[in-house]
């Protein structure tokens, strides 16, 4: 099992920007797809966004699309979530998530607080 260990939470104010990094514990293979997932407070985990290994194909919730980019750097075996124009809505705890099917749940990171202040 992929171990994942998130990092770059903190405190912003509305329209701020953040980067959080995922780090996986062994090399990754071309068809896993690392993803993030968030839970604000009082309500359910939801999807965020995701890429893929091998061809770095993206996918994105809509309600993220345009401000935050999600990436991977292979040789170090990272994802990144570059989150920009932050929003209060966007505060949550972020999880860092892997897998080889879709939705990449497989593996869980234990998660860094964004909270967004207005």
């Amino acid at each position: 099992q992929v171990q994942l260990v998130e990092s770059g939470g903190g405190l912003v104010q509305t329209g701020g920007s953040l980067t959080l990094s995922c780090t996986a514990s062994e090399r990754l293979y071309s068809s896993y797809i690392l993803g993030w997932f968030r839970q604000p407070p009082g309500k359910d985990r939801e999807f965020v966004a995701a890429v893929r290994q091998g061809t770095g194909g993206t996918t994105y919730a809509d309600s993220v699309k345009g401000r935050f980019t999600i990436s991977r750097d292979r040789s170090k075996n990272q994802a990144y979530l570059q989150m920009n124009s932050l929003k209060p809505e966007d505060t949550a705890v972020y999880y860092c998530t892997g897998g080889s099917t879709w939705p990449p749940q497989s593996s869980w990171g234990q998660g860094t607080q964004v909270t967004v202040s207005s």
